[in-house]
């Protein structure tokens, strides 16, 4: 499959105005990404030697903004109009579905209308798609948000990357993900020696592309670097809906159910039953916490044919009910 082009690769360095970048801070977002993000084009600037790019910073209503970390942004003005060689960057962070509200919903799409370029760091993919405007491509968003994103957004191709450049639409993990992704836009458009040079102030010497994935291995996330445990931990990540027992995983690492048991208690002083129960209730929160899903649903979408069943396990997990933790958030999308 052709990699997607990027944004910026049709444009020429020696455009007549800097290219500029609107980054619209949302309540809550990660001052990493945003940082991270705004960084790169201030250095570039300065490795170029000239203003190549330049950025305003936006509020829904024009308001200061209050990233995750407690610390408010004054920004140049509300939602304005967007020019045609502007770049659109969302900042999400926490709590991203409260931010998907009517206004900022039709201001996205009317943008996008005249062919914007438009950008979700962080959690903001799930703005971008709540929009529709991520329907048909490929995605990512942050490793904790996936499950819930996946589950509420099937029309679109998300994937574990750090970040996803898909025509005019740009997607990013997260965290240093920013990085990677201007780092990208920047060797597009002004060439590898630039965006190196850059990489370089900002003492970042792994630059990671689309195909790098933004979790840990396996044997690093566990601190165990055992093949067959690893595998084992794996086929049960990827099958949360439908658990498979201990017996077939076993069978499928060549070990006996016992072998397979000695090996978990070892190296995690747990059986793989515990240890594949906790994977599937930590999705269930997250599913809980992050969309709307019905308690039955989630259950459901977690391996758990009955509602009972599930609560029972959830409160030995987490000392509370399913019903407790979903009212307890008041993650309701305001829209």
């Amino acid at each position: 499959m052709p990699e997607p082009r990027s944004p910026l690769s049709s444009v020429s360095s020696s455009s007549p105005r800097p290219r500029r970048f609107l980054f619209i801070l949302l309540d809550r977002f990660t001052m990493l990404s945003f940082a991270s993000a705004l960084e790169c084009l201030r250095i570039a600037n300065r490795m170029a030697g000239e203003t190549v790019y330049s950025w305003t910073l936006q509020s829904e209503d024009g308001e200061p903004v209050t990233c995750s970390g407690g610390v408010s942004f004054g920004v140049d003005g509300p939602l304005g109009e967007v020019g045609r060689e502007d770049f659109v960057m969302l900042c999400g962070g926490v709590a991203i579905q409260e931010t998907a509200t009517r206004k900022l919903l039709a201001w996205l799409r009317r943008e996008s209308r005249k062919g914007a370029a438009l950008g979700g760091l962080c959690t903001a993919a799930h703005v971008l798609a709540r929009a529709g405007l991520l329907d048909g491509k490929r995605a990512t968003i942050h490793w904790e948000n996936h499950d819930s994103f996946a589950e509420e957004f099937d029309e679109v191709t998300l994937t574990k990357s750090v970040f996803v450049v898909d025509g005019n639409r740009m997607t990013t993990a997260g965290g240093t993900s920013s990085i990677d992704l201007m780092l990208k836009l920047i060797a597009d458009h002004l060439g590898e020696d630039i965006a190196n040079a850059v990489a370089d102030q900002l003492i970042y010497s792994s630059i990671r592309t689309d195909q790098d994935t933004q979790r840990l291995s396996v044997p690093t996330r566990i601190g165990v670097r055992h093949p067959k445990l690893s595998q084992v931990i794996q086929m049960m990540e990827a099958n949360i809906e439908e658990p498979i027992s201990p017996a077939i995983l076993a069978k499928e690492v060549g070990m006996s159910t016992r072998q397979l048991e000695r090996l978990f208690r070892r190296y995690l002083n747990r059986s793989p039953k515990r240890y594949y129960m906790e994977l599937r209730l930590q999705k269930a929160r997250n599913l809980l916490m992050q969309t709307d899903m019905s308690v039955i649903n989630v259950a459901l979408s977690c391996g758990f044919a009955s509602p009972s069943h599930f609560s029972k396990c959830y409160r030995a997990q987490y000392q509370t009910t399913p019903y407790r933790e979903r009212g307890s958030q008041g993650t309701r999308l305001s829209i």
